[in-house]
Order: structure tokens, then C-alpha cells, then sequence
């Protein structure tokens, strides 16, 4: 028994002497790594919640008014605001890296592809993104729409395929772009293998569809009268 209890009395000698010699080793290191996560955790949490968030409450506020034009279609007063309220482009200037700014980013997209301005839309569209996978599919679309514009026919086609990809729970959005996608190919890039390709997914995919009704006559309009041909 006392062998025992002297085994177990030089096993914690042992371990506090390695317990001093780390800490004379690294006591000071530790200490300042410590002190160091304390500070950034601290101060992570001074930024999220009197800085970041304040912020994020005014680029909201700010934008109420541009949000009621762009609903008005008042697409100028929304993007540079009316002299008293500001517009989508001032908030993404002062608030960019919020929230907010981000959701500006797709409103000024979309106004920009109304008033023609596809270069601007393309630049403010490729600035928003969204874990929102119907709004990512949204502004995947008006990219598409942009570059179609632009006479950009291969990045069009790219991104209308990623609307139809991005959120196809949404099934007559998804078949609509595929559609868009499958068109295209067909009657402007003089494309009829893809065209016919996606033609066919989308009538796989979205079979009680107008679109792939519409994807019927377009295929036998090509001389490709069902999937299995």
C-alpha cells in the first residue's frame, strides 16, 4: 500500500515539475496568446454589436424610400435618390459592406438592365451574392439578361443555366430559364445540339411546364420529336 502511495506521490512530483518547466518555457508565450484571444473576442464583440450592427440598421433605414421607388418603377429616383432621400447607389456607398449594401447591389442590377445600361448592371449584379437561393437565381437571371443584351451570347447562356440550376424548387422560374438558355442556343448562336440538349432536360425536369410544351415545338421544329430521339 505505501509502495503505492509513493508511486503515486513521485507521479505527481513528475507532473508538476514538467508543469513548471513548460511554464518556464512557455509561460509567457501562453500568456500572451491568451490575452491576445481575450482582445480579438472582445473586440469581435464590441464591432458586431456597436459597430456593425448600428451600421446595418441605418443602411436599412436609408434605403425604405429607393425600395418604394424601384416598386414604383421609378428606376432614376431609386438608383440616385430624390434629393432628400438617397438612392440604391448612395447606400451601397456608405453601407457596401452591409447587408443592405449587398441587396443594393442587386436593386441597382435590376434598374440599370431597365434603363439599358447592361455594362453598370453586370458590374452591380456580379457584387451581390446570397445564401438566398431564390434571390441568387434571380440575379443570376438578369446577368443573363445583361450579357444577352450585350451581345454576350456564351456568358448569358452560362448564367441562365445557373438560374435554372440555383433554385429549381421554384419550378416555373427554373423552366423559364432553362427556356431562355435552350433559345438562345437555337436561334442566336446557331447552336442546335445544345440548344436540343437543354431542350431536353428541361422537359425531364419540368415536364408539366409551359415551357416544356414550348420546348416540344422547338424540338420538333428541329426534327427532334421526343426525349428518346
Amino acid at each position: 500500500m505505501a509502495d503505492k502511495q509513493n508511486v503515486k506521490e513521485f507521479d505527481e512530483q513528475v507532473a508538476i515539475a514538467k508543469a513548471k518547466d513548460f511554464w518556464g518555457k512557455y509561460g509567457k508565450l501562453t500568456t500572451i496568446i491568451s490575452v491576445a484571444v481575450i482582445l480579438l473576442a472582445g473586440g469581435w464583440y464590441a464591432y458586431s454589436n456597436f459597430v456593425q450592427k448600428p451600421k446595418e440598421v441605418k443602411a436599412t433605414e436609408s434605403m425604405f424610400k429607393a425600395e418604394e421607388y424601384y416598386r414604383q418603377d421609378s428606376v432614376v429616383k431609386a438608383l440616385n435618390g430624390d434629393g432628400q432621400y438617397w438612392g440604391f447607389l448612395k447606400v451601397i456607398d456608405k453601407y457596401g459592406g452591409t447587408k443592405a449594401g449587398n441587396m443594393a447591389n442587386f436593386y441597382a442590377g435590376s434598374c440599370y438592365i431597365k434603363l439599358n445600361e447592361n455594362e453598370k448592371a453586370v458590374k452591380y449584379l456580379k457584387k451581390f451574392s446570397s445564401s438566398s437561393k431564390p434571390m441568387q437565381s434571380r440575379a443570376y437571371k438578369l446577368l443573363g439578361d445583361a450579357y444577352a443584351d450585350l451581345g454576350k451570347n456564351a456568358d448569358a447562356l452560362s448564367y441562365y443555366k445557373k438560374a435554372a440550376a440555383a433554385f429549381e424548387k421554384d419550378e416555373a422560374f427554373a423552366a423559364d430559364c432553362l427556356y431562355m438558355a435552350a433559345y438562345l442556343a437555337q436561334k442566336t448562336m446557331n447552336d442546335p445540339k445544345t440548344a436540343t440538349a437543354l431542350y431536353k432536360e428541361l422537359k425531364e425536369k419540368f415536364p408539366k411546364t409551359q415551357q416544356a410544351f414550348d420546348a416540344d415545338n422547338n424540338l420538333a421544329q428541329m426534327g427532334v420529336y421526343s426525349t428518346d430521339k
